[in-house]
């Protein structure tokens, strides 16, 4: 399709971009939309301009499923150095206090890291884009403002320790959604008796997607001709990005139903929380999920 719509190209699926470091995730979003000429766009799983790695760009109808890429596990490599607490908690901020923390050893390090492996409850930090009355925290903390939050359960799936030298601490980390990094090489520090901070943060797995499947901008920009050809091969069918939920091919009366907003019968298949729903063509419609009949209601549909 060419560029004489003004409002962009009507495309649908998923890039997988490897951020930059000084990149906000809405800047990556915007450069990426841009290049694709893409109408409409959205990403999933923030991540600061400090990291980098995996951000996945919902382009088009892809945009209806970015809340199921969300509730994926993430993983990461982190570098954290000891010693030394921001008021981020990364390298961005300033440091607030410094500790000694020479006197550690190996094995000390590494049994403090162990106890953070499995189920935990973690205070999110205020530089975060979590909100409160519908202001972002991280506004009110740039306005020295500081409130109250709530413990959360996250689970840390695993933690590789990769080594420790000279004060710094490596780290590849497996967990569930919501986790936050900074949060936990903070917590680490802090039962080390000496804090922490995070001075290199990369995401290098979204649910089955490994960092090899990505690619940079810089990477796009080298693809970008006049018939999008070549760039929209790097575009993921949404359907493949998520493959941890279970399918549904429906018959040609199912799918004028499903398309129409009606419920279906369930055809049999098993408990489900959402389900993905494939026309009578195989062609992809959306996720659906169980209404009180035990049978199928569209959730969010590709229509």
């Amino acid at each position: 399709m060419s560029r004489r719509n003004p409002k962009g190209r009507e495309i649908n699926g998923i890039v997988l971009l490897d951020k930059d470091i000084g990149l906000s995730s809405n800047a990556a979003l915007q450069k990426v939309k841009r290049l694709f000429f893409a109408k409409k766009a959205g990403h999933t799983g923030a991540l600061d301009p400090l990291a980098s790695g995996i951000l996945p760009i919902c382009l088009g109808q892809a945009t209806k499923v970015a809340g199921f890429l969300l509730a994926d596990d993430k993983r990461y490599f982190v570098r954290g150095q000891l010693g030394q607490i921001t008021d981020t908690a990364d390298a961005e901020g300033e440091v607030i206090k410094t500790q000694p923390f020479e006197h550690l050893t190996d094995e000390e390090i590494r049994n403090a890291v162990d106890q953070f492996i499995g189920d935990i409850e973690q205070v999110p930090p205020m530089y975060s884009a979590l909100k409160k009355d519908g202001q972002p925290l991280y506004k009110l903390a740039r306005q020295g403002i500081e409130i109250d939050r709530p413990a959360r359960p996250v689970t840390i799936h695993n933690i590789d320790y990769l080594g420790y030298e000279s004060g710094i601490l490596s780290l590849e980390v497996s967990c569930s959604k919501g986790t936050y990094i900074r949060t936990l090489i903070e917590d680490i520090g802090n039962n080390l008796g000496c804090g922490a901070h995070v001075i290199e943060l990369r995401r290098t797995g979204f649910a089955h997607i490994d960092i090899t499947q990505t690619i940079k901008f810089s990477d796009l920009e080298l693809l970008a001709t006049d018939d999008y050809q070549a760039l929209d091969k790097k575009i993921f069918a949404t359907q493949d990005m998520l493959p941890n939920i279970d399918s549904l091919y429906l018959d040609e009366q199912q799918t004028i139903d499903i398309k129409y907003g009606r419920s279906i019968t369930s055809n049999g298949q098993g408990p489900f929380e959402v389900i993905k729903l494939f026309d009578n063509h195989k062609q992809f419609l959306g996720i659906g999920e169980p209404n009180e009949d035990k049978g199928i209601k569209p959730k969010r549909l590709f229509i």
